[in-house]
């Protein structure tokens, strides 16, 4: 199936308009086109699976359908994030990544796109105080292990709010850290759903955490502490 039939079968998939599949298909235009895209997988016929359909696969949580404000951590070439904002037009998406090139190529493929409701933030996740408790959505696709991620999640979010990461096959004490972890930041594991964004995809999954009470003072802590001490033990 060729790329554009692909992307016209997703847009079918998901009940977008005419004038969001057409802005999917700017950006893929763009990721193939543009020499500085931040991604080894740039070709349209691959991107439309690997980036749009997995990115979209996350439309089948309520917590993300009905999403207002969403903070994507560690956007990278604008996956998931971009999609969502064109899937979500209501929603406001903060695209946050500390590198300044990635940051600067998303608002190129935010403009290109059309998704005014998206845009980059050049910044560390633990070092955006303006974003905290601002979001009833975070996202993070192949960022880090799912106890960092709920470290850089819970203080962006409202009570309620759900954080979704993207992940393959975790090992048993990747999970495990993650459990332990989320209580000390307010949060709970909700469930982890099997996602096929695209035929023959094996191993994605999607791992739902929600936070059920205030962040404590001190987190999150400063930039790299996460990492190198995470909270719930080593993965």
């Amino acid at each position: 199936m060729s790329a554009a039939a692909r992307l016209a079968d997703l847009a079918g998939r998901w009940g977008l308009s005419e004038e969001q599949h057409a802005a999917l298909a700017r950006v893929l235009e763009v990721l193939e086109q543009d020499p500085l895209a931040p991604s080894p997988v740039s070709a349209s016929s691959v991107a439309v699976d690997v980036h749009v359909a997995d990115s979209l696969s996350a439309l089948a949580l309520d917590c993300v359908a009905n999403a207002a404000a969403i903070a994507d951590l560690g956007a990278g070439a604008g996956f998931p994030g971009v999609p969502l904002a064109i899937a979500l037009p209501r929603a406001r998406v903060a695209l946050v990544e500390s590198v300044r090139r990635k940051a600067d190529f998303i608002d190129r493929l935010c403009a290109t796109a059309g998704a005014a409701n998206a845009a980059a933030v050049w910044a560390r996740a633990e070092d955006w105080p303006a974003g905290r408790g601002a979001h009833d959505l975070v996202t993070a696709r192949a960022l880090a292990p799912l106890a960092v991620l709920c470290e850089y999640a819970a203080p962006l979010l409202v009570i309620d709010g759900s954080l979704v990461a993207w992940k393959g096959s975790i090992g048993p004490a990747e999970a495990a850290a993650a459990e332990r972890a989320a209580p000390l930041l307010g949060l709970a594991f909700d469930r982890v759903v099997r996602s096929e964004p695209y035929p023959g995809s094996v191993a994605h999954h999607l791992h739902v955490f929600r936070k059920v009470a205030p962040t404590p003072a001190g987190f999150p802590r400063r930039p790299g502490v996460a990492r190198k001490r995470p909270l719930g033990g080593a993965a």
